[in-house]
């Protein structure tokens, strides 16, 4: 049990595990749900509240979206989360257009 545990720990960072899938369906879960809160409108807040925390620049934070966020849709374990994925991620395409286009970028 403590080695599956570890596994399902070890299976989470999209970091060190980019591309990669856990064998379990327990990883599998975890990894899909931790991913699922990073992207949508939570994904979204948190991105620019850690962004203000460490004082990124606005710019800085959209970047995360590029080098991250919208790669998740595509690297999700299960049906489920590929359902619950295509729609954060086109809420997150929505929201990058608007904001594009407020800032005339």
């Amino acid at each position: 049990m403590i080695e599956l545990i570890c596994e399902v720990i070890n299976g989470v960072s999209f970091s060190k595990n980019k591309g990669k899938h856990p064998e379990s369906v327990e990883g599998k879960i975890v990894q899909d749900a931790d991913r699922l809160d990073a992207i949508g409108a939570v994904g979204i807040a948190r991105t620019f509240a850690y962004g203000g925390k460490k004082g990124r620049s606005l710019e800085s934070s959209l970047q995360h979206f590029d080098d991250k966020l919208l790669l998740l849709k595509d690297e999700m374990n299960t049906e489920e989360a590929r359902n619950i994925a295509e729609t954060r991620h086109a809420y997150m395409q929505g929201f990058l257009a608007e904001i594009q286009e407020e800032m005339d970028l």
